[in-house]
């Protein structure tokens, strides 16, 4: 009873020590990236090489981890190495230290060009940097440091791991590390000191040897030697004794007496600034020791002149102005454009005035012939009066392009236009079209990689215009106006049967772009309308001999002023029904038949289906077709004149495409799209009949497909090997399409037949299209073939320099643009990306023309120093850092040497700086007084260097004299308005 009257026992809280706090996870974490990486355990590596540094591949891998809620990235940068797993065993003992540790002393690879950091301070191959995740963020409390700092050495120790780990700390931009390397028994603390402005006693060599002894605190008496490497760097921005020899285009030139072809067929090239604005020497003694050299407050033995290496580096002028990368960047400024020519050039020259009228009938209004003698239809004429009529609609003060310049571009467009003949007057000579290059030609490969247009065509020509245009005479008004006048040269090229000049004869070429082909479907018009109306009939296909029958354009001529008077230029399809009762023009399926046009057709094709039972008078031969005979009547057989099948641009095809795939896979729809692409074979097989009447399927087969016609030798009853043919398989098909085709085809020669293509329908169409073409849509069109040009003209310039460098990234270039610009409606990111490279090596070979202006290259008379000057010219487009043979005695050393004595001077007026010494004189001068600067101390020919870095080394042992001797460094850089001291400290943690 009295236990139960005992007030109940009292419940304690248990706090469990066993868990893990923040920073115990951070640390775990850190151990766990190190172990993902295979970072644990002895690091092993072989010596380094000299200049691996810069020429070696470094990577790097990161990942993320979290100090409660601040998160870190952890990078591992690392040089690639061969892996030499004996090598490595070999020179790794028990007692061997850190491979770290063991670069802390290598002397191969001071003061690399281009390499991070901790590389350029420590001379490290390996190392972790641990740095606060989001840019703004910064550890700077000193507590903050330390437990950062302490974190890391738990973990080196937890680990195992010899890398050696750095953590970023205060703000990014001032490359603050502190880190820590552990190996067994020793340790290497990695400390760093940035000031702004330096104390006096630290400017020099002296007093950095007494910050290093200080801080070692060796206990060593005397002091093992230290190692001494020093640079010095100095600064040349003075370019004054040397004028950039780019010189800028001379616009006024440009529609002078000089445009002609040369000009406005070109694209300028070059940079219109000085693409260099720094050369830096580095002037550097590798290895040195304490007492051998003199460098303190009052005096200095560090003369450059002196210096056993020297080194060249330049800085590249930011974004330097280059004249072809300015056209191809402003052009493809067009293509972001949304204004149509309207908008830009006010009213329309396509309107009529009150109302909006027809696209066809206005263009015919403003190119309507007139009554004129032919030798005055040139393209300056023609333009003048179109003016008349679009100024009536917008002032003659308004127009962006003057008379001079439009006049100047149209004749190089159209060079047919105004040919001088012999007696001084213009006549409009016979038109060239261009001709596609040889296939074995790189132009030729090259515009099918990028899809644009032969280098001679007027496609081609058109887009260089336009960009010279866009550039330099009204920018997109320019532009618009240009291709106003452009269309309708075009218009009144169609209505007067004048063919257009650089372009290529037959079917629309659908390797080029979609304008090329335009054109070349409107030249296609031409050529059936100008046949057609001087009484010429179509090119007949002999399919068995392969003859196109295709005339020449380039043997054509435009009609005689005295045929054009009289009338007689050839004979008319409209003469043909003169003599001929039974023609008629045949109608679209769209249209309808009428009135005596209706009559006249029902009679024609009564007479013809009446003829049809009677024996039919043959038309519309060719030729015979070799010893084939008729299988029926036994004639011979006949080559019928037959209509050429319609050419077609890519995007009536892509028209034609969807038309037919929308027609499903019905038995109706596959029918009706049999039909619709049978228009060709059925207009052939009625000139087939009207050539050869009393005719069957299986002659025209023999004729048209051979191959679908079988013959075999049979034996009669007689006894006799004759030979007995059939169709194919194929043909026998039911519903066949070619049995149907045949039954309904009718006896009707090629030039009374529907035209298979109307060539007045397709060159409005085409017209049409132009017309309605903004200046963007002209500059997407246009733009492969200006990327073509401007490729074209940088393989051009490449190859006066020969830079290798360049030759690849132009071959990355054509890669590029052959993948990008070949199709529709490419990104404009990555067309950016193709005019950037292009940028890159106008800039490139610009740069290589400065430097081979200041050293002098093609001045040089002796043949082997000129060679030396352009390998060591060319070797500062490919390498960060030059090394300079001979150092200051070389023959680049001494140019070097003159370039900075010119910038040392102070001209007292603009003509002493034109009257520079020469080279010979200048050195004479310099080694006169040679030993009043050793005796001095002073560099009289440099000034003051703008950077100082030296690298301190040793080996002793730390803390105790009896502790194992360990590697100790301390690099130091000072310039204008910043001074670094970075050391690498090591300590002996077994006996201290």
């Amino acid at each position: 009873m009295a236990a139960d009257s005992e007030p109940e026992s009292e419940v304690f809280e248990i706090t469990d020590f066993t868990t893990a706090s923040e920073w115990e996870r951070f640390i775990s974490r850190v151990e766990e990236v190190l172990n993902d990486w295979k970072l644990i355990g002895v690091s092993s590596g072989k010596s380094l090489e000299k200049g691996i540094f810069t020429t070696g591949t470094w990577e790097e891998k990161s990942d993320e981890i979290a100090f409660a809620d601040f998160r870190f990235s952890v990078t591992h940068h690392y040089l690639v190495e061969e892996s030499n797993d004996k090598d490595a065993k070999e020179g790794q003992g028990e007692d061997a230290l850190p491979v770290a540790m063991q670069d802390l002393l290598c002397m191969n690879n001071d003061f690399p060009p281009r390499a991070h950091c901790l590389v350029r301070w420590y001379g490290l191959r390996e190392f972790v940097v641990i740095a606060p995740a989001a840019n703004n963020d910064a550890v700077l409390s000193e507590s903050k440091c330390n437990l950062l700092l302490s974190s890391v050495s738990i973990a080196l120790g937890n680990t195992g791991c010899q890398v050696p780990v750095f953590v970023q700390i205060h703000h990014k931009w001032r490359r603050m590390y502190v880190g820590e390397c552990q190996g067994p028994g020793v340790r290497t603390d990695f400390e760093m000191v940035h000031l702004r402005k330096v104390p006096n006693q630290y400017t020099h060599l002296s007093g950095l040897l007494d910050i290093f002894k200080s801080k070692i605190g060796c206990p060593l008496t005397p002091l093992p030697p230290i190692n001494i490497s020093i640079r010095l760097t100095y600064v040349l921005q003075d370019w004054q004794q040397y004028f950039w020899p780019q010189q800028p285009p001379d616009i006024d030139a440009l529609v002078g007496g000089e445009v002609g072809g040369l000009e406005f067929g070109k694209l300028p090239f070059g940079a219109c600034e000085d693409p260099i604005s720094e050369l830096h020497l580095a002037t550097t003694w590798p290895h040195l020791t304490e007492g051998i050299i003199v460098d303190n407050d009052v005096y200095s033995d560090l003369d450059p002149v002196q210096a056993p290496q020297w080194s060249v580096r330049v800085r590249k002028a930011d974004n330097p102005q280059c004249l072809l990368s300015d056209f191809v960047t402003e052009f493809f400024k067009l293509c972001r454009r949304k204004e149509s020519t309207d908008e830009i050039l006010g009213r329309s020259a396509f309107e009529e005035e009150g109302k909006d009228a027809d696209i066809s009938h206005a263009l015919s209004k403003l190119t309507e012939p007139t009554p004129v003698p032919i030798h005055k239809l040139s393209v300056t004429n023609m333009v003048h009066t179109a003016k008349k009529k679009i100024r009536k609609h917008r002032g003659i003060d308004e127009s962006p392009l003057n008379n001079e310049v439009l006049n100047a571009i149209l004749l190089y467009l159209f060079p047919d236009a105004a040919d001088k003949s012999t007696d001084g007057s213009e006549t409009r000579a016979s038109s060239s079209t261009g001709s596609i290059p040889p296939s074995e030609s790189e132009d030729y490969n090259l515009y099918i990689q990028f899809k644009s247009a032969p280098s001679d065509s007027l496609t081609y020509k058109l887009a260089l215009c336009l960009c010279m245009i866009n550039f330099y005479h009204g920018g997109v008004k320019g532009v618009a106006h240009l291709w106003q006048e452009f269309v309708l040269e075009m218009r009144f090229r169609w209505e007067n049967n004048f063919y257009i000049p650089g372009l290529a004869s037959g079917a629309p070429d659908l390797r080029c772009c979609l304008l090329h082909q335009k054109l070349q479907m409107l030249n296609c018009c031409i050529e059936r309308k100008k046949a057609r109306d001087e009484g010429k009939r179509g090119s007949n296909s002999d399919r068995s001999s392969g003859d196109t029958g295709k005339s020449d354009l380039m043997s054509r001529e435009y009609p005689k002023e005295s045929d054009r008077e009289k009338g007689e230029v050839g004979k008319s399809w409209e003469s043909w029904s003169d003599s001929e009762e039974e023609f008629f023009e045949c109608m679209s399926d769209t249209e309808d038949l009428k009135g005596n046009g209706q009559e006249s057709g029902k009679k024609g094709i009564a007479k013809e289906s009446s003829k049809e039972t009677l024996s039919l008078k043959p038309e519309g031969r060719l030729h015979q077709h070799g010893n084939l005979t008729l299988l029926r009547p036994g004639d011979p057989l006949y080559v019928p004149i037959t209509q050429e099948p319609a050419p077609m641009t890519e995007d009536l095809l892509e028209e034609q495409s969807e038309v037919l795939a929308k027609l499903g896979t019905s038995a109706e729809g596959a029918h009706l799209r049999a039909r619709m692409q049978s228009a060709c074979l059925l207009s052939d097989m009625e000139s087939f009949k009207a050539a050869n009447p009393g005719c069957c399927l299986e002659d025209f087969v023999r004729w048209y497909s051979p191959r679908d016609y079988i013959e075999e030798e049979v034996i009669d009853e007689k006894g006799d090997v004759v030979i007995k043919g059939e169709l194919s398989a194929r043909m026998k098909i039911p519903s066949n399409m070619w049995v149907e085709a045949w039954e309904t085809a009718k006896p009707i020669p090629a030039r009374r037949q529907r035209r298979l293509f109307d060539d007045t329908r397709e060159a409005e169409k085409v017209l049409h299209y132009l017309a309605l073409q903004k200046p963007a849509d002209l500059a997407r069109h246009l733009l492969p073939c200006v990327i073509h040009a401007a490729v074209l003209k940088v393989k051009e310039e490449e190859s006066l320099e020969d830079i290798s460098s360049v030759k690849k990234i132009i071959k990355h270039i054509i890669t590029n643009s052959s993948k990008v610009i070949r199709f529709l409606n490419p990104e404009d990111k990555k067309l950016e990306e193709i005019i950037g490279q292009i940028m890159s090596v106008e800039a490139t070979i610009a740069r290589a023309r400065s430097l081979r202006a200041k050293f002098g290259v093609d001045k040089c008379d002796q043949e082997e120093q000129r060679s030396d000057l352009e390998r060591f010219v060319n070797s500062f487009l490919e390498q960060p850092e030059v090394s300079v043979i001979g150092a200051g005695r070389g023959p680049a050393g001494v140019i070097i040497r003159k370039l900075f004595v010119n910038a040392q001077r102070l001209p007292e007026s603009s003509e002493e700086v034109s009257a520079m010494m020469p080279l010979d004189d200048e050195l004479k001068r310099s080694g006169s007084m040679e030993e009043k600067r050793l005796n001095a101390g002073v560099v009289t020919d440099f000034p003051p260097p703008a950077g100082r870095e030296v690298i301190l080394r040793t080996t002793i042992p730390r803390p105790a004299p009896y502790s194992k001797p360990l590697p100790q460094r301390m690099y130091s850089v000072l310039t204008k308005e910043d001074f670094r001291l970075a050391g690498a400290f090591s300590s002996d943690t077994t006996f201290f």
